[in-house]
């Protein structure tokens, strides 16, 4: 992969063409469909981005205030929010701008339907089918486990809250085909279905790899076509790991290597700091040139102070030397809303690669972003 050698490392490329490509597949999916599509921000919120965004999808979904405030700023077009729960201060800061506001539990529902209607907003709760669909590798981020703290059970329903209640939000996926949207909505119109006749959409949540290449488009928009013609609800999905994704890279440099049971390249780039997933999940991400049935094997390191700080051994087809760049695949998702100055760590710059390949960086960070947030 080529890259502008006079730009410092640690940065994030994000490629416009290939960001590109992941919309046009999401648009076809809305034409063919009618669903409408929304930019789930806590994946991506690189707003310098959001026009190209924007001018394929219908809007974007929001996690509490600042998302909502930072769509209404960059974005435009339809703002959703849903949070776990919100401040009374929250409420009134996003009522002006925000268009559906979803409530997570009975009790925030009755506490500001009456704020939110008399401010002309579409109003709608979170509910939990409880039909899990992940694997072991991704307990932590399924909200159908018996620890989760999101969406309404059938049985905890209040039903005084229709007809002022027009729609049903679920999110039970990660990185999911459409088979598993199929088997969970299946739950839901079994369990939630009687409801439906008070409804005016239903929002599929997010966790649809959509873009990847072995996913299930056609079953998607059957299972789309099929609840708009049976029940005349407006269907809503919000990816945000499909809208970037394999879209970007984390660029590094070594800038040491050292041994222990195998060599161990030091980088400016900290899975910790800048790749948190890799460590959460864990996963190992790929990288260019990779090539693990090499001979050479060498560790991947942060250069933090946490023992634990390192992306994995990787095989190369030659020794990495000091100065050597080191790129990070599928970077561009949540990686930039979740980068820390752990250790001191310097934030990367975010660099924007045009249709033409051309590389431009967009955002630089300094000394001053370390110092801004502790005093």
């Amino acid at each position: 992969m080529k890259l502008t050698p006079s730009i410092p490392t640690p940065y994030y490329l994000i490629d416009e063409s290939l960001l590109e490509r992941n919309l046009k597949i999401l648009k076809d999916v809305k034409d063919r469909s009618g669903a409408k599509i929304l930019l789930a921000q806590k994946a991506f919120s690189t707003y310098p981005f959001y026009p190209l965004i924007a001018s394929y999808l219908d809007g974007t979904t929001s996690s509490g205030l600042h998302e909502a405030q930072l769509a209404k700023e960059h974005f435009g077009k339809e703002i959703h929010v849903f949070g776990p729960a919100y401040k009374e201060s929250d409420i009134q800061t996003m009522l002006p701008f925000v268009d559906h506001i979803v409530f997570n539990s009975n009790t925030q529902f009755h506490r500001f339907k009456d704020q939110a209607l008399y401010a002309g907003k579409t109003i709608g709760i979170r509910i939990n089918p409880e039909k899990s669909t992940q694997d072991a590798s991704h307990a932590m981020y399924d909200p159908c486990s018996i620890t989760s703290r999101m969406g309404i059970k059938l049985q905890d329903i209040d039903p005084s809250i229709f007809p002022a209640c027009t729609g049903f939000h679920f999110h039970t996926l990660c990185q999911q085909n459409a088979d598993a949207l199929e088997i969970t909505f299946q739950e839901v119109e079994r369990k939630f279905g009687h409801y439906f006749k008070h409804l005016r959409w239903i929002n599929f949540g997010g966790g649809h790899h959509i873009t990847r290449s072995d996913y299930d488009k056609e079953k998607l928009i059957q299972l789309i076509r099929y609840v708009k013609e049976t029940y005349n609800l407006e269907v809503y999905l919000e990816p945000g790991e499909a809208v970037v994704l394999n879209a970007g890279y984390l660029v590094g440099t070594v800038i040491d290597i050292v041994t222990n049971d195998v060599p161990i390249a030091i980088l400016d780039v900290s899975p910790t700091c800048h790749y948190p997933d890799a460590i959460e999940m864990p996963f190992r991400p790929n990288v260019v040139g990779m090539d693990d049935a090499s001979t050479y094997q060498v560790r991947l390191a942060g250069g933090t102070c946490l023992s634990g700080d390192n992306f994995g051994v990787y095989g190369f087809p030659k020794p990495l030397e000091i100065g050597d760049f080191v790129i990070f695949e599928d970077a561009a998702l949540y990686t930039m809303v979740k980068t820390t100055t752990f250790n001191g760590m310097p934030l990367p710059s975010m660099v924007k690669r045009d249709q033409s390949g051309r590389d431009t960086v967009i955002k630089t960070f300094s000394y001053q972003d370390f110092k801004g947030k502790l005093g």
